[in-house]
């Protein structure tokens, strides 16, 4: 068999199983939690086209799987995620000792690469970061992407259904310049089995998820364009998912999904190490003025500032 064709024979196998490890969280999470949504899995894919040809590779990427794309690691993983979901659910410490008592007893020198496995499935299935917050007891909490707070760690809130496919698209527009065809969306999400004109089996419509509900939110600007003599519609981050996430965040998700770090993609982190600036300094001056106001106490009024949503 020719090399091109074995080539992509592999990659289509990778996609399916990075598509069948996501498929298998939601019904796990739902029986966890009563009253919550279903969780979603939305993997994040870059381009084949970014800009300055910064990419590790030349494919549209999955989640690393260096370590092992057994089914059976798969299947511990998927477990690991479900271990973590209940414990957030029920407020308690996620915590070393813990999963490898309850969750790879029996494969505990793994249990970096589990974790990793784990922690991708996290970020793509809901714009979540697993990150260790005590190295000592060696505890872990989940921080979102979309945190106004920058990495403030989630405290009882929601975990969204669709989350991980917001930041996918965010993500998309922020590699195509702040600005992407709605065209190009569309075949991004083709590749993970996302389809304007087919309902999702999480999502639901998923072309007026994107194109009216999320617009609606404030997370996307949705927008109309001439287009060689014609026209087509472009998407763009709304003030919400600016006031929410950053560039860096954003970055920092594409970084995971490679397997690498934000310094990894030189044009990108350049921009994003701006917005970030910017954002900094931003809430620096507006905590300034809210401090100047006739009758202001500053100190109550940066705190209700920080806390707005």
């Amino acid at each position: 068999m020719p090399r091109g064709r074995k080539s992509k024979l592999r990659a289509r196998e990778r996609r399916f199983q990075a598509r069948s490890e996501m498929r298998r969280i939601p019904d796990a999470h739902a029986s966890t939690t009563e009253e919550r949504e279903t969780p979603s899995s939305s993997p994040l894919c870059s381009s084949n086209r970014s800009q300055d040809g910064e990419r590790p590779s030349t494919s549209w990427a999955q989640p690393s799987t260096s370590y092992s794309s057994s089914t059976q690691r798969g299947d511990i993983a998927i477990s690991l995620v479900q271990f973590m979901l209940r414990k957030y659910n029920k407020r308690e410490p996620i915590t070393k000792e813990d999963i490898l008592k309850h969750v790879i007893p029996q494969d505990k020198e793994n249990f970096p690469n589990v974790l990793k496995k784990a922690s991708e499935l996290m970020v793509l299935a809901f714009g979540i970061d697993v990150k260790e917050i005590d190295t000592i007891r060696h505890c872990y909490a989940l921080v979102s992407i979309l945190n106004p707070n920058g990495d403030e760690i989630m405290n009882g809130e929601a975990i969204m259904p669709k989350s991980g496919l917001l930041v996918t698209i965010l993500c998309v527009i922020f590699i195509k310049g702040s600005c992407a065809n709605e065209e190009y969306i569309w075949e991004v999400l083709s590749v993970i089995g996302i389809y304007a004109g087919v309902d999702h089996f999480i999502y639901g419509n998923v072309k007026k998820l994107i194109t009216k509900d999320f617009v609606s939110e404030g997370y996307l600007e949705y927008r109309r364009v001439p287009y060689r003599g014609s026209s087509c519609y472009q998407f763009l981050w709304g003030p919400r998912a600016q006031f929410e996430t950053g560039k860096m965040r954003v970055l920092e998700f594409l970084a995971k999904v490679h397997d690498t770090v934000p310094s990894a993609f030189p044009s990108l982190y350049q921009d994003a190490l701006r917005d970030k600036q910017e954002r900094t300094q931003a809430k620096f001056t507006s905590m300034i003025l809210i401090g100047l106001m006739p009758g202001a106490q500053s100190n109550h009024n940066c705190s209700n500032f920080s806390n707005y949503h």
